[in-house]
């Protein structure tokens, strides 16, 4: 952390160097500056191999900024005050903890009162939760001294434990700071984000809001707005605060607007982000502020907003990068019909005309996303049932039983099915619909790679597809990759894969090397030491879907020595893309800002992709016939290279100690 000096115009580093510092927040009476520093080490860990992943490892701290500021939180004396006896008899056997008490004192509130007047002392008394008022202490030194000698030794730790701390504000004699949960890639996390407020003097935390997105601290400090899920809310910026909750009504807010002013706007803004984000300044040698002279004429002729999409589109795109997105704005897209899918396929058996089931997926049902409905306990359904009503109404080979599906999402559907083309007999079932097949779709073809991988290798090789290297890649590389570590080989494949940022995490477990065994008495098989290593030999397969992080990993792949690459040619887009918020009208724009380079310092892969060593085409004749040549390949491939076995060896015979 680092403060600069207006009087000399220096940079002064007073953080050490070593540890995480960040979110300073000054004292409003300009003694103290308070930070978050991530200084809990002790890390959590992983239940699926011995790992470890950091959580709640920030404290908030207090830093003298002078060396005669006393400190912040000095020990507490335990002494007890001996007072003299009530004068007031107290109800005989009334226990310590029952006797009547003052309410504890607010210190904003005690700072900002003014001497009684006698008009104040005839008024009825307040109410029990009184209006927060302004910070009324006195205002700090127009010039702020600070102590650069020795100041980062001068940190006090707020006496609060370590969590997941963020957005620390300070006002007079309180810390306001957001505690939000764990990261979780692909699912919510642990607890609601919540809004605390901390007593410095009382040296206590109280929670002032649940579920929070963000707030914003008034600058007298005394009312706090928050959002919370869709709505804000304003509460008093004290311990008591929680009590003081009102709602900020937002649904009749309006704003006069002219949607080609904005355009102009979002268009200049556009331009201004590449400007000062695009990962090279030279701009790949385009003359930035040419090309923005050269579309800007074009305003004239935008009359919607995906126009405007267009013609920024358009723009950037003179770069020649990939990653350079465009997305969203003022304009509305109406919603689709929810339809209630059955995780089947339905065919027309032309000789009665009626419809019946050809294909069930088979799914997951432990698993919500890869849930399918009509293999559920309780409904019994089959492959060649004749569907002939869909919710009672009658289905006919002349109609399209996905129309009778539109907007049957949200409730139980009911299909009215039989072994023949008739109603005499006929029985009704219920499912619980989902609303998209994609995920049973990606199980179903997943699945079908695995067994053909396994009757090809009889059982001897695994297999592992890697959808993106997002929530669902790693998901899938955790479930699938550790029941077939002791596999004697494998492949591993990342065609049409999306992209994302996890590539450096699966390499890092694909090139572990084995370095020793741990065997035990009850279990023949051994422990590799690291854990989770994989002996065998591996090959990827890729293809030109095979995108942005996904380029990178097969090119990790072969980088680190873990086999060739089969298949074709990846997409080539690596420069990687950060959001710096949204346009004035919630539109979205993506800058490429991270170039990526080989070890030796040169750019690789933008704009070309990444060869494969072996090149197999997927041709459509052969995907017609419903085979797979590039898995074929890397079969055959990795049969080759299994001459040997590649198990890990049996323990060995106890060795005897005894002294002869």
């Amino acid at each position: 952390m680092y403060i600069w000096n207006a009087a000399d115009g220096k940079v002064n580093r007073v953080t050490d160097d070593m540890f995480n510092a960040f979110n300073p927040a000054w004292d409003p009476q300009g003694n103290y500056i308070y930070f978050l520093s991530d200084r809990e080490f002790a890390p959590q860990i992983s239940q699926i191999e011995f790992n470890y992943a950091t959580n709640r490892d920030a404290y908030i701290y207090a830093m003298s900024l002078r060396k005669d500021v006393k400190h912040p939180f000095p020990p507490e004396s335990d002494e007890v005050a001996v007072t003299k006896p009530d004068e007031a008899p107290k109800p005989k056997g009334t226990p310590p903890a029952l006797e009547p008490k003052e309410p504890a004192k607010d210190l904003n509130k005690e700072l900002s009162k003014e001497p009684a007047t006698e008009t104040d002392k005839e008024k009825p008394a307040p109410s029990s939760t009184p209006e927060a008022k302004p910070d009324a202490t006195p205002k700090p030194p127009t010039t702020l001294i600070i102590d650069f000698d020795g100041i980062a030794a001068r940190a006090a730790r707020v006496p609060l434990g370590a969590d997941n701390y963020g957005g620390l504000s300070a006002k007079t004699g309180h810390l306001l700071y957001g505690v939000g949960p764990a990261f979780y890639y692909g699912r919510p996390g642990d607890r609601p984000a919540s809004l605390r407020i901390y007593s410095i003097k009382d040296r206590k935390e109280t929670t002032l809001a649940e579920d929070v997105r963000g707030y914003s601290i008034s600058d007298d400090g005394a009312k706090v707005l928050v959002a919370q899920g869709p709505t804000y809310n304003l509460y008093d910026a004290t311990p008591q605060g929680d009590k003081s909750k009102k709602a900020v009504p937002t649904t009749a807010l309006a704003v006069d607007r002219v949607p080609a002013e904005e355009w102009s706007q979002i268009f200049n803004e556009v331009w201004r982000r590449y400007r000062d984000w695009f990962y090279v300044s030279n701009m790949h040698g385009y003359d930035w502020v040419a090309l923005r002279e050269q579309y800007k004429p074009l305003l004239q002729y935008v009359a919607h907003r995906s126009d405007l999409n267009y013609v920024i589109s358009e723009m950037i795109s003179e770069l020649t990068v990939q990653h350079a997105y465009v997305e969203g704005g003022d304009f509305q897209i109406p919603p689709r019909p929810r339809v209630g899918l059955p995780g089947a396929r339905f065919e027309l058996d032309k000789a009665t005309g009626r419809y019946r089931i050809a294909k069930i997926f088979e799914g997951q049902n432990e698993e919500d996303i890869y849930r399918s409905p009509l293999t559920e306990i309780g409904v019994h359904a089959s492959v060649g049932d004749y569907v002939l009503a869909i919710d009672g109404e009658e289905l006919k080979g002349t109609d399209d039983p996905y129309r009778l599906l539109r907007n049957k999402a949200d409730n139980p559907v009911q299909l009215t099915v039989n072994k023949r083309a008739s109603m005499e007999g006929a029985r009704t079932i219920s499912y619980r619909p989902i609303t998209d097949e994609g995920s049973l779709i990606y199980l179903d073809w997943i699945n079908a790679n695995r067994r053909k991988v396994s009757e090809a290798t009889a059982g001897r090789a695994g297999y592992i597809h890697i959808p993106d290297m997002g929530a669902n890649g790693i998901r899938e590389f955790i479930k699938w990759y550790y029941p077939q570590i002791r596999k004697e080989a494998l492949i591993v494949d990342v065609r049409a894969n999306g992209g994302g940022n996890v590539s450096r995490m699966l390499i890092e477990r694909l090139r572990r090397k084995l370095l020793a065994l741990n065997y035990a008495r009850t279990v023949d098989e051994a422990n590799t030491y690291p854990d989770g290593v994989f002996t065998g030999p591996m090959v990827a397969l890729l293809d030109a879907n095979s995108a942005s992080d996904g380029d990178i990993f097969p090119a990790m792949f072969r980088e680190a020595g873990l086999g060739p690459l089969i298949g074709k040619r990846s997409w080539g887009g690596v420069v990687g893309i950060s959001n710096r918020g949204q346009l004035i009208d919630g539109g979205g724009i993506s800058v490429p800002e991270s170039g990526f380079a080989n070890r030796k310092g040169e750019w690789v892969i933008e704009g070309y992709g990444v060869d494969p060593d072996i090149e197999v085409d997927n041709d459509p004749k052969s995907v017609l016939e419903g085979r797979d040549p590039q898995l074929e390949r890397g079969v055959a491939e990795i049969m080759a290279r299994l001459k040997q076995p590649t198990r890990l060896p049996s323990k060995p015979a106890g060795p005897v100690k005894t002294l002869k």
